[in-house]
């Protein structure tokens, strides 16, 4: 699937691999996105473009033209969608754009194409572009496979497995059940009791909540599942999302106890204090705690958050670069509302988190993309701030043993002097 013979064509394999997904895109939910490549043209999130050869940049400027063509494309079909008076000049520009997208969308094939079928040259010897390409959004006809790629889940054991864990009965079903309906309620593959989303999502938790019974099945993991779901056949969403538990710091968020979360809840509100102070200060003055709105942030990596076609770009960062996107993409939110959360309540600030704030970059994901990357970050200050929560940890441990160990002491002295008075 990897390695087809024919370098420069797009693997046949690839699109029997998007053929047998449910060939959901998140672009094909409710919201508003782009089938081929969800960016914007007016913000492109090249961050260290200076670096990159004539040719590259050659490469990534064909790629933001082809994007501007999919924009303008698509608002001249939501136009003409939406209006029953459009002239016949306005149906020939439109006929025209769509020739020069469909020229586009063929480079964007080939290219990817190219991509998947020398993917360990690109990993090892153009992993900038590779970079910057996938801040740019992988187009969703290559999400299935790339994503595979990403975290190595391409050749797994588990997935041999797959197939048996599914007659074993789990001690986690009844939850699971219990949550499939609320997982993507709007979205056509998950509505409905019998869909076969709301099967497949069941299947996928079930088996891994049988091959990691320590974590067993978590809130909040389905809305990942399902994502994954939208893309590729259940057997590979299952390695994909055992891999991503295993390799991405999941699993650490998933465990009964949650201290990665803690961590994580740590880790943001160092960088709240240290970059917004101002802000930090109003949110403990009204007692509106990280947690209440950062939480959901890393447990479902902004998937119940943004809408799918604004997640999904998030999402394509994370499975390169890890939870580094979640406390950028954070932090960008913060600095960009800045003005108006100051101003507001409590109250008025956890409306603002629901309503306001995940719609804010439905007509430029690239927007919100660029000012992540705008986010200062530092990894090695991060590390040491997980060795220093840790620390704090033990000590906390250690002194509710001291403490348990007093009242037990305190309890055995009671009882001595209760015999002594008899």
């Amino acid at each position: 699937q990897v390695r087809p013979q024919h370098p420069h064509r797009t693997p046949p394999t690839l699109v029997a691999t998007a053929m047998a997904s449910p060939a959901l895109s998140p672009d094909s939910s409710s919201h508003e996105g782009l089938s081929s490549v969800n960016s914007a043209p007016a913000c492109s999130p090249t961050s260290d473009s200076e670096n990159l050869s004539p040719d590259e940049l050659e490469l990534l400027a064909k790629l933001e033209e082809q994007n501007r063509l999919l924009e303008a494309d698509s608002k001249s079909m939501r136009s003409m969608n939406g209006s029953r008076r459009n002239s016949g000049s306005s149906l020939v520009s439109s006929s025209s754009a769509s020739s020069n997208l469909s020229h586009l969308e063929e480079d964007t094939w080939i290219l990817w194409g190219r991509i998947v079928n020398e993917w360990d040259e690109w990993r090892k010897k153009k992993e900038k572009l590779l970079r910057e390409l996938i801040r740019k959004g992988i187009p969703h006809h290559f999400r299935a496979i790339v994503w595979q790629l990403l975290c190595s889940a391409t050749d797994m054991p588990v997935k041999n497995q797959y197939s048996e864990l599914l007659k074993m009965s789990s001690p986690c079903e009844k939850l699971i059940r219990r949550d499939i309906a609320r997982t993507y309620p709007e979205h056509e593959f998950f509505k409905g009791q019998d869909s076969l989303g709301q099967e497949v999502l069941f299947n996928v938790m079930k088996a891994y909540s049988l091959v990691d019974r320590e974590v067993g099945y978590c809130q909040g993991s389905a809305f990942i599942v399902g994502l994954l779901l939208m893309q590729m056949p259940e057997e590979e969403a299952f390695c994909v999302f055992v891999r991503l538990m295993q390799e991405y710091r999941l699993r650490e968020l998933f465990k009964p106890s949650m201290a990665e979360l803690g961590l994580c809840i740590y880790q943001f509100e160092y960088l709240l204090q240290e970059q917004l102070p101002e802000l930090n200060v109003h949110f403990r003055s009204q007692s509106f705690l990280t947690s209440m709105y950062a939480s959901s942030w890393f447990l479902t990596l902004f998937l119940t958050t943004f809408p799918l076609p604004v997640a999904t770009r998030v999402f394509d960062i994370f499975m390169y670069e890890g939870l580094e996107i979640i406390f950028r993409v954070g932090m960008a939110l913060l600095q960009f509302n800045q003005a108006e959360l100051v101003q507001l309540d409590m109250e008025g600030m956890s409306q603002y988190f629901q309503k306001v704030i995940p719609h804010q970059f439905d007509s430029c994901p690239d927007k919100l993309i660029l000012r992540a990357f705008q986010v200062k970050y530092n990894p090695k200050k991060m590390k040491r701030l997980e060795k220093e929560y840790a620390t704090i940890k033990n000590k906390e441990m250690e002194e509710q043993i001291e403490i348990k160990r007093l009242r037990t002491e305190n309890r055995l002295l009671k009882q001595r002097i209760e015999t002594l008075e008899k």
